[in-house]
């Protein structure tokens, strides 16, 4: 084994992770004795004239070893305590002795499609490692990861894609679950690593690569039976003049979304941050951007640090929009009296369920409002999506997530952009979102500010309307200060009355704590009153009571707890406070 060849890595990854990398286009898994969750930590080439051996954690790529003649490497791995060992098969014969002799070593045994490359399964498992993030095996690569960007781009599209570099080797490339949909073109890149060249030779011919050169704009290229292709999109993944790579999407069994263009180009302002953090250029300021974009929001950092590293103008107006998908938050209960509801009735957890054609990382499990299951999230598939929307909109847009909500920096804004331009960018997102995700985005529009010093003031704003969107049941996905300005400022008086029980009127305390002993149902009797302007007739419909039961229910009321209806502080201060969530 050649030590030079040898992957090493500080955060391993799981296997089941790794095999949604590599996609069962490449490889298929024969055995796995210790599960889809053992941990990988480097990988390794293995020739056929060296001795076998390995290293704990290793996925060992036995090149030139197929069938029986993989025997001592397996048993070697077993021994030496690797993860995975791969293998080329000469015949489907193979599979099952090779698979019980994997099962006896204890390792897993995976095999590499015969017209697949090893040098494309090499690169592609050490990126996986690359991309892992420190921590717990198995988590996930972070929102760089180009699998996750390829497959929020199908979704998006409603079509096929792939990733590649300025040399046309495939990067990255979606999930697909029918392989009819998939043409000779997609099938034999992704087998051969890239476009073989006869059908690059047509497409030079055609002037698509001439064009992908010289332009950001996304081109079309017709379906041609005759050689085997379907209708294509394509769009440069560029860093300022040079071309990184391209983003291709084919036409599957469904025609492509109307806004597969915008998505597109979106998409390639993403890749190109991934493309170059993948090629170690800009690595380290990576992470300082994303530690001076958290320090702006919340206020610890000034604006210069950020906008001389990027460098923004940090006198030019900006904003921040907010979205958040239902995790528990101001109340945080569902139970409330009239017509209010008091947090969410989404149920976010972090529930690994991993398949092997599923996205990986942090998933989010929830319900719809009509309590049906979801499917399952990650937090990238999301921001994702988010980031690939607002980089179609404003090159400059900066995305992160400070659980369990997502941001997004809008620097040094045009002439002529105001809250309804933004208003109608976050919905775009959240309506992408549920059309594509099937997720209950809500998104929030915080206020346009004068220059980047004051950000926090707009993260601030954003995070007001959301938890009054939350708090208040507020039906609509997207909204700015003035839409919801009622809502938001009781939201935040009740929680004033929340956190300061020495505020609250001592009768109606009283009033809650009779209904708890007694099962009854006076103050919500009292509130539905007061919600109806005093109509009785309306709020005894509303409780689908008699309109005596309901006036003897308030003189009760009254009688029990000393209030006097017809002032009206009373009244006002009964409103806001039999609003607050039971308690105990």
């Amino acid at each position: 084994m050649d030590p030079a060849a040898v992957s090493p890595s500080a955060a391993g990854i799981g296997l089941r992770q790794l095999l949604m990398v590599l996609g069962d286009s490449l490889v298929e898994v024969q055995a796995a004795p210790a599960g889809l969750d053992v941990e990988i930590r480097g990988v390794s080439l293995l020739d056929p004239e060296d001795p076998p051996t390995a290293q704990p954690g290793e996925l060992v790529l036995v090149i030139g070893a197929r069938g029986r003649a993989a025997f001592p490497a397996l048993r070697a791995a077993g021994r030496d305590g690797a993860a995975a060992v791969v293998v080329k098969l000469d015949g489907p014969g193979q599979a099952a002795a090779l698979s019980e002799t994997a099962a006896e070593a204890g390792v897993a045994l995976l095999s590499l499609r015969s017209e697949a490359r090893w040098e494309q399964v090499n690169a592609l498992a050490r990126a996986a490692l690359d991309d892992a993030p420190p921590g717990e095996p198995g988590m996930g690569a972070e929102e760089g990861d180009l699998f996750s960007l390829a497959q929020t781009t199908a979704i998006l599209t409603s079509g096929i894609v792939s990733i590649e570099d300025a040399a046309n080797r495939v990067l990255a490339y979606s999930r697909t679950t029918d392989s009819d949909e998939a043409d000779d073109l997609r099938r034999r890149s992704i087998l051969g690593w890239q476009g073989p060249e006869g059908y690059l030779a047509k497409l030079r011919e055609w002037g698509v690569f001439q064009h992908l050169h010289s332009s950001d704009e996304v081109i079309g290229i017709d379906s041609h039976p005759e050689l085997g292709i379907r209708r294509r999109l394509a769009v440069a993944i560029r860093s300022g003049d040079r071309q990184l790579g391209t983003i291709w999407v084919q036409e599957g069994s469904i025609p492509l979304s109307e806004r597969s263009r915008q998505a597109l180009l979106g998409a390639a302002r993403v890749a190109a941050l991934h493309l170059v953090r993948r090629r170690r250029e800009l690595s380290d300021d990576v992470t300082l951007t994303r530690t001076l974009l958290a320090g702006l929001l919340d206020g610890s950092t000034g604006p210069q640090p950020l906008a001389t590293h990027l460098g923004f103008d940090a006198t030019r107006p900006a904003a921040v929009l907010g979205f958040s998908y239902g995790t528990t938050e101001a109340y945080g209960t569902t139970e409330a009296y009239g017509t209010q509801a008091y947090g969410t009735t989404q149920a976010y957890g972090t529930t690994q369920a991993y398949g092997t054609t599923q996205a990986y990382g942090t998933t989010q499990t929830y319900e719809t409002p009509g309590g049906v299951a979801a499917p399952e999230l990650t937090h990238s598939e999301v921001t994702n999506l988010v980031s690939v929307h607002i980089a179609a909109r404003h090159r400059s847009a900066l995305v992160t997530q400070v659980d369990p909500r997502i941001y997004v920096l809008l620097p040094q804004l045009p002439r002529g952009v105001d809250t309804d331009t933004l208003r109608g960018w976050t919905q775009e997102i959240t309506d992408a979102a549920r059309r594509h995700l099937g997720l209950p985005l809500r998104g929030s529009v915080g206020c346009l500010v004068p220059g980047l010093g004051d950000v926090p003031e707009s993260r601030r704003e954003a995070d007001r309307i959301l938890d009054a969107m939350v708090s208040a049941g507020v039906s609509v996905a997207v909204a700015a200060l003035p839409d919801i300005q009622a809502e938001v400022l009781v939201s935040e008086i009740l929680t004033l009355l929340a956190a300061r029980p020495e505020i609250r009127d001592p009768r109606l305390t009283a009033l809650l704590s009779h209904d708890s002993r007694h099962q009854g149902r006076l103050a919500e009797t009292l509130l539905t009153y007061l919600n109806s302007f005093g109509d009785i007739r309306a709020a005894a419909a509303q409780l689908h009571v008699h309109p005596n039961t309901l006036r003897y229910r308030l003189r009760r009321a009254e009688q029990l707890t000393g209030l006097d209806l017809s002032r009206p502080d009373q009244r006002l201060l009964a409103m806001l406070q039999l609003r607050l969530p039971p308690t105990g």
